[in-house]
């Protein structure tokens, strides 16, 4: 057996877990936990007789780590080691380490809760935090809860960077296990400010050729995604030299292009690895002794606005770069090269996002509901899913048919059940079961394994030419071969799984074309994305789930009003998405194949443009109206609540005011204003008459069916039907609309602001010594005007202006208004609404 630097730890290591059920171990990259630890733990006293489970987060890295514990055994892989992978196993009677991918775990678990014959469950490379390691470990946890007393299941979680914070929050107990690892230092120089304004490839490039002239050894670059390792590729290939070998890393790789990534290099070659994420953990690649690091990922993260997942470029977490940093030096002193500045590595996240908190949560709402668990508090999380993404992937299953609300719980149909024990997306799962039910079993399987890889083609959106193209029909280029195999052996994994899963299901085949069959199954796949012309000619769409998408205009799919579109997307924050596989939606199988998708519905609805109202009964998958007819009976609760709610939309002004109205309602605010605590007047602000439409409008809405209508409302009585007995006695009493003078006349009251105004002559209030008051003794505010019935003051304290201001005041108007009286004393004079009479001799 090699010795590793975690050979060190190995008896703490054995210790921690015979004295606790879960045990934490820590250690850097390269210093074995993967490689050694799962073989001497196969010795432990505990576990004679036991087998042990391994969770990795990759299919290649669950295979590579199966071979090389193999391989150091000296045996094959099969025999004391296997693997258990998606579609894929290799798995013997004398196996007693399987090394599994974390949603193997899953469904191993929905078959068997208590992991009967397992002794321990190791999850490696926890601190990627994926869903399914989080979900795995919840229910693991569970399971030894309910069926593990007598011999508890011992779980070991390893990484190299863990966030121990989470971890102490839900494993308290757990022992931590420390591993210095190897001590290979990593030169770290970062390369922040040469190239701000380069493209990222070029960029990449850049750097990597000033690593291969300044380093030896082979280089591993960390790039995003497969267009960039495509657009590096492109870019390195007329510059580097003979004997420097490019090779990509990625997931949608064949197992044997992957092998020759991982490959060392040969004798007197070098090699440029370049990888996604992939390469950051589990993987070692001989003769790497350089890394470049871009410094992003891309991540696949929900949508909320639209339920569609998108694929995001995100910064690197602190932890991630360390990881990538250190494969630098797995083998010997290496360099990393970093695409950022000093400055922005102290900026970095300290952790990744667990994937739960941001990922489409589909599979793991079927996968709990199969478990039993609606309410995931039953559970023990890292961190518990969100529940607005959990109730958007809930509602996906019951329009997939896969759940169903019984006396106010959801369960699991039937369907769902299966759709929960194959191996795919429930969106797929429900498309092969629709296919095995419909007679088409072998298309759905060539359906499913198209969607469940990278678009193999280029151009138009047009499903049916990948069809095609799997079928031989359509030339497949030899860059593709690799990609048309896999395909083909995916489908033929999932025609094996329909025949094992699918057995007792009895086919009804349905009589429809090839095409037709597809767009059936593509449609049944994503009901919320069958999308309807929005117009003739062009290609705007929009989707059932209420999405806008566009095909391009070159497209040969835009002549169709109708398409079953299997994927779209777009940048977070646009409003329409673009359509990258759809196939034509025949129309008519709305009243046939689809018609299960439809509801019937009947819409009461306000009609903008005509002003009125309508009902008609439509047939709708979402928010998209396959036909509807019209119905003359209108049921008048839901009619009136949809003219309140125009009403609040459009405000009060659609009602039929007049002055008449308005100064009535001016009096009564002024009393409800004025009053005491607790005080009979209403409240009649526009803010309180919208507030409560329902009560003092409704009633009266009955005959309203179209905007001119509502001109028919006598709105004078009804506003004064809000005045309780004896109220509208004394509104007059204590709000009068006219005030009678000292002169004899009288003059309105202006109610419109606070407190009323009375506008009157000033020789009209002659002989008045108090300032006349309304309402709860509110004292009114009186604009004194000149003959000509101007401004001259305003009081609300006749007396004091007697007394002061009236001086000047006729100082100013004596000589401009000679034949109007100016008395020296005007509280002892007589009103006057004339001019001076002449004496007469």
């Amino acid at each position: 057996m090699n010795v590793l630097p975690v050979t060190d730890v190995l008896e703490h290591l054995r210790t921690a877990l015979t004295e606790s059920d879960e045990v934490v171990l820590e250690a850097p990259p390269g210093a074995g936990k993967t490689t050694l630890v799962p073989l001497e733990l196969l010795q432990h006293p505990l576990l004679v007789g036991q087998k042990i489970l391994m969770l990795e987060p990759r299919r290649l890295a669950a295979r590579m780590a199966a071979g090389r514990l193999a391989s150091q055994l000296g045996e094959s892989v099969g025999d004391t080691v296997g693997y258990r992978v998606r579609m894929d196993s290799k798995v013997g009677p004398q196996t007693r380490l399987e090394v599994v991918t974390e949603g193997i775990l899953t469904r191993m678990l929905q078959d068997d809760p208590s992991l009967d014959g397992y002794g321990l469950v190791i999850f490696d490379e926890f601190h990627e935090r994926s869903l399914d390691a989080d979900f795995g470990l919840a229910l693991t946890l569970q399971g030894r809860e309910l069926f593990r007393d007598e011999q508890p299941l011992k779980l070991l979680l390893m990484s190299a960077t863990l966030d121990q914070r989470v971890i102490d929050q839900l494993l308290p107990q757990a022992p931590l296990v420390s591993s210095k690892g190897r001590s290979y230092p990593v030169d770290i120089r970062y390369l922040g400010a040469q190239g701000r304004n380069q493209r990222l490839e070029e960029w990449v490039a850049q750097a990597v050729m000033q690593a291969l002239d300044e380093e030896s050894g082979s280089l591993l670059v960390f790039l995003p995604g497969q267009r960039e390792i495509r657009n590096v590729a492109r870019n390195l290939s007329n510059q580097i030299e003979t004997g420097v070998v490019l090779t990509p890393l990625y997931g949608d790789l064949s197992i044997q292009e992957q092998q020759r990534a991982i490959q060392p290099a040969s004798e007197g070659q070098r090699k440029v690895v370049l990888a996604t994420n992939i390469a950051e953990t589990s993987l070692t690649i001989e003769g790497i002794r350089v890394v470049i690091d871009a410094g992003l990922s891309r991540e696949a993260r929900l949508d909320p606005a639209s339920g569609m997942t998108r694929l995001h470029t995100c910064k690197v977490s602190r932890a991630a770069s360390i990881q990538r940093a250190g494969r630098a030096g797995r083998m010997e002193p290496g360099s990393c090269y970093r695409l950022w500045s000093e400055s922005q590595q102290a900026q970095l996240s300290q952790h990744a996002t667990p994937e739960i908190m941001s990922t489409d949560l589909t599979s793991l709402a079927l996968q709990l509901a199969r478990w039993g668990v609606e309410d995931t508090a039953e559970l023990r999380w890292l961190n518990p899913p969100p529940d607005a993404a959990l109730s958007q992937a809930r509602d996906l299953l019951i329009r997939l048919g896969a759940l169903q609300s019984v006396d106010n719980s959801l369960q699991l149909t039937s369907a769902g059940d299966v759709m929960a024990r194959l191996p795919l997306h429930p969106r797929l799962a429900h498309l092969l079961l629709v296919g095995w039910e419909k007679g088409c079993g072998e298309l759905a399987c060539d359906i499913a394994a198209l969607l469940s890889e990278r678009d193999p083609l280029t151009g138009d959106a047009d499903f049916e030419r990948r069809l095609s193209w799997l079928r031989g029909d359509i030339p497949c280029s030899s860059s593709q071969k690799s990609m048309l195999q896999r395909i083909r052996q995916l489908s033929q994994q999932y025609r094996r799984s329909c025949k094992k899963i699918l057995s007792n299901v009895s086919p009804q085949p349905i009589k429809l074309s090839t095409a037709e069959l597809s767009a059936l199954l593509i449609a049944q796949a994503y009901p919320d994305r069958i999308a309807s012309r929005r117009r003739a000619g062009a290609g705007d769409y929009q989707l059932s789930g209420g999405r806008a998408v566009r095909l391009a205009e070159t497209d040969s799919l835009i002549k169709h009003d109708w398409l079953a579109v299997a994927n779209c997307g777009g940048t977070q924050g646009q409003t329409t998405d673009k359509v990258f596989l759809a196939t034509p939606l025949p129309e008519k199988l709305f009243d046939t194949a689809l018609s299960g998708l439809l509801q019937q519905q009947k819409v009461v609805e306000w009609d903008r443009q005509q002003g009125r109202m309508c009902c008609e009964l439509q047939r709708r998958i979402g928010v998209l109206v396959i036909s509807r007819d019209e119905l003359k009976e209108i049921p008048l609760p839901e009619k009136n609540q949809i003219l309140i709610n125009l009403i609040r939309k459009q405000g009060l002004q659609i009602l039929p005011w007049n002055d008449e109205i308005e100064r009535w309602r001016q009096r009564v605010m002024f009393l409800h204003s004025s009053q005491p605590l607790d005080g009979p007047w209403p409240d009649l602000s526009d803010k309180c008459l919208l507030k409560g439409l329902e009560q003092w409008l409704s009633p009266y809405l009955d005959p309203v069916n179209h905007i001119n209508h509502f001109s028919r409302l006598d709105l004078f009585a009804i506003l004064q039907a809000l005045l309780e007995w004896p109220l509208p006695n004394e509104l007059g009493k204590l709000a009068p609309p006219r005030l009678k003078l000292p002169s004899g006349h009288t003059a309105a009251i202006n109610y419109s602001e606070f407190p009323p105004v009375l506008a009157v002559k000033l020789q009209e209030m002659f002989g008045s010594v108090d300032t006349p008051v309304i309402g709860y003794k509110v004292a009114l505010k009186i604009h004194l005007l000149s003959p000509a019935r101007r401004p001259l003051a305003v009081t609300q304290d006749l007396a004091s202006f007697w007394a002061n201001s009236y001086r000047d005041v006729q100082k100013d108007m004596k000589g401009r208004y000679p034949k109007h009286p100016w008395p020296d004393n005007p509280r002892e004079a007589i009103p006057s609404s004339g001019v001076k009479r002449k004496n007469r001799t």
